[in-house]
């Protein structure tokens, strides 16, 4: 996750978004805090129908993250070429996670339909309605503050959950393949992350880091949320 080391390599503007971005993780952090699934996780009471909710009500989120950054390309113009092309990138590495999730889901005891048919809860709509028109906005650069949510989620804690769910669990690594997977890759996709934030904190840091404040918001909404729909 971002440290208070990485800003010394930043521009000044680069430094100060950067902090005001970790001023809303620290926000982001204690909302999940309280967030039940996460407390049970945290307290060791988590069961197996816990996971299993989890998922379920992560894919609808992840099918829809593919869409808000195909999305959030398409409306870059050639000025932002450098910024489309990550973004492009991005959407590529991303658009079939919520395959992982099904994996995960079926291994664990699941039904596939029983999963791929599961509406959204209304914390994802609202999250995904938000990111759809923030993504549909000419040049769209606020939505850096949301990958850096949304990233930082899983460098940060996919990796910790996935462990902590397969102790508590007694499950193998191979049904947690999709928390373990972001856990393992989006480091690197935070260290791109870096770099478009520092060329870009001049002229849209106070939209970046209120996109960083909402999504935060409505992903900790989401989970609140679990099957609420």
């Amino acid at each position: 996750m971002i440290t208070a080391d990485k800003s010394t390599t930043l521009s000044l503007a680069g430094q100060l978004t950067l902090r005001d971005l970790l001023a809303v993780w620290l926000q982001f952090e204690r909302q999940l805090n309280r967030v039940p699934i996460i407390r049970r996780l945290e307290q060791g009471t988590f069961s197996d129908e816990d996971y299993m909710t989890l998922l379920r009500n992560l894919r609808p989120q992840v099918v829809e993250g593919a869409r808000w950054i195909t999305r959030a390309a398409s409306s870059f113009t050639s000025e932002y070429a450098e910024v489309r092309s990550v973004v492009i990138r991005h959407a590529l590495e991303e658009h079939r996670d919520y395959e992982l999730i099904e994996n995960d889901y079926v291994a664990c005891g699941g039904d596939r339909d029983t999963i791929r048919s599961a509406p959204r809860n209304i914390g994802t709509e609202a999250l995904a309605a938000y990111l759809l028109n923030q993504a549909s906005q000419p040049n769209p650069l606020d939505l850096l503050g949301a990958m850096f949510i949304i990233e930082g989620l899983g460098e940060k804690m996919a990796n910790k959950w996935a462990g902590r769910i397969q102790d508590l669990l007694c499950i193998e690594p191979s049904k947690t393949k999709f928390l373990s997977y972001h856990g393992a890759n989006d480091e690197s996709h935070i260290e791109k992350l870096y770099a478009l934030l520092d060329q870009h904190a001049e002229t849209a840091s106070d939209k970046i880091v209120k996109t960083a404040k909402v999504v935060s918001r409505l992903y900790a909404m989401q989970l609140e949320e679990l099957d609420n729909v």
